[in-house]
């Protein structure tokens, strides 16, 4: 009897499958057993790795072979195919989206990644787009993670820089809120700076006033307006009460009638406003727009006031005209003669003596005589000086002393004129 064996022995529990994995989750390899038709069988296990296109990708090859006493073998080969396709997670809580002012933009945050299979490597980035202006935009921060076969996990955060706010005052602000006219400070230079930019604030003034010409008490108002390169504006008003002093120049100039008008703008000094109105003082006589026309006033003198501000006070230019007839050669006639209508001593400067002009510039001696309403004598001179003021001497009526108001009575004779005497009222007043 030949007794042979060419059976090969069998493995006796279900045999692997080829599968395709991910790279954590390749599975131990199984333990097989054989049984042979004429013994016992032994298995050997081998496993062969083949190199994928990254670290974590490659092929496993896994082989039993089942060998009986004479040598017969059964061989199983399992396929492993090893990959790796899940990205990396990252360890920190992610960066979100913000809108900041542009002197608190955050710095970026460090993060890292995890892989499922290995390592994995994080790379930032960051770009900056433009905003409307210089302290506006946008910042786009990009972290990446990637593992060693190139799966990437993506975050990016968006950042909003804005300015919206004005530039702070830094020069101290000491002023006073009441002074007189004389008093009023110079107006201080301010200064400022902007929380996001150093150099690029402009810084504009504005002065209001209430004065219109005739307040004793009125304010100004001073206005800095700071501007950075956002457009954002910061605001610093200042009231002064300003109490109101009234400087009085005073000027004379003669002219006589017939020498034109007179501009009264033209007589104020150089430097002051033209603005408002010339007043006149004198009663009886108008101006328009400050013209002064001699030829409709009589002789003698008109004063007017122009008043403005001169560095916050009042300022008032008194200017008195005396018209006169220095510039007519008049013949030695009555014409050239001229006597006062009235006579009001009460020591303003006007009226103050009964006056007989132009016998002197002829050569004539004047005796006046002055009665009242009655007739009697109140005053008399052969040479008569222009000097009675209203004082009756006591030769007179009665007593020495200063007459009544009332309309008295002149007679003017000029000495060696030929000319007849000249009689009229005069207006005695103290008014």
């Amino acid at each position: 009897i030949s007794v042979q064996d060419t059976t090969a022995p069998t493995f006796n529990e279900a045999l692997p499958a080829d599968i395709t994995v991910e790279c954590d989750a390749v599975p131990t390899e199984e333990t097989l057993t054989a049984n042979d038709n004429c013994g016992t069988a032994t298995v050997v296990f081998n496993e062969t790795t083949t190199a994928g296109t990254c670290d974590n990708t490659y092929t496993l090859t896994r082989t039993w072979t089942a060998t009986d006493a004479c040598g017969n073998e059964t061989v199983h080969t399992q396929t492993i195919s090893v990959q790796d396709t899940t990205a990396p997670t990252f360890n920190e809580a992610l960066p979100a989206d913000l809108t900041v002012e542009c002197d608190a933009v955050p710095t970026e945050e460090t993060l890292t990644a995890n892989d499922n299979c290995g390592t994995a490597t994080v790379v930032f980035n960051e770009t900056t787009t433009a905003g409307t202006c210089d302290n506006t935009y946008t910042l786009t921060r990009t972290w990446t993670a990637t593992d060693a076969c190139g799966n990437e996990t993506v975050h990016t955060q968006t950042i909003s820089v804005q300015d919206t706010v004005g530039p702070t005052l830094t020069t101290p602000l000491d002023l006073p809120t009441d002074v007189v006219c004389s008093n009023i400070p110079e107006i201080p230079e301010l200064t400022f700076e902007d929380n996001c930019s150093t150099q690029d604030v402009s810084v504009s003034f504005e002065e209001v006033s209430t004065y219109t010409g005739q307040e004793e008490v009125y304010t100004i108002t001073w206005i800095w307006t700071a501007t950075d390169t956002c457009g954002n504006d910061t605001i610093i008003t200042h009231n002064i009460n300003v109490i109101t002093e009234n400087f009085i120049e005073e000027s004379f100039m003669t002219r006589c009638y017939e020498d034109g008008e007179i501009d009264l703008y033209d007589e104020l000094p150089f430097g002051y406003d033209t603005d408002m109105e010339w007043q006149v003082e004198t009663d009886g006589i108008s101006i328009v727009n400050g013209i002064f026309d001699p030829l409709n006033v009589e002789l003698g003198d008109y004063v007017f006031t122009y008043t403005t501000t001169d560095n916050g006070c009042l300022k008032t230019f008194r200017l008195t005209v005396n018209i006169n007839e220095d510039c007519v050669v008049l013949p030695c006639g009555l014409d050239r003669i001229k006597i006062s209508k009235a006579v009001t001593p009460n020591g303003d400067g006007y009226n103050e003596t009964f006056n007989v002009t132009g016998a002197a510039d002829c050569g004539y001696i004047v005796e006046v005589k002055l009665f009242n309403r009655f007739g009697d004598v109140v005053y008399e001179s052969d040479d008569y000086q222009n000097d009675w003021s209203g004082i009756s001497p006591s030769s007179s009526i009665g007593s020495a002393g200063r007459l009544p108001n009332g309309t008295y009575y002149y007679v003017v004779v000029l000495k060696e004129s030929g000319l007849d005497p000249i009689a009229g009222p005069i207006y005695l007043g103290t008014k």
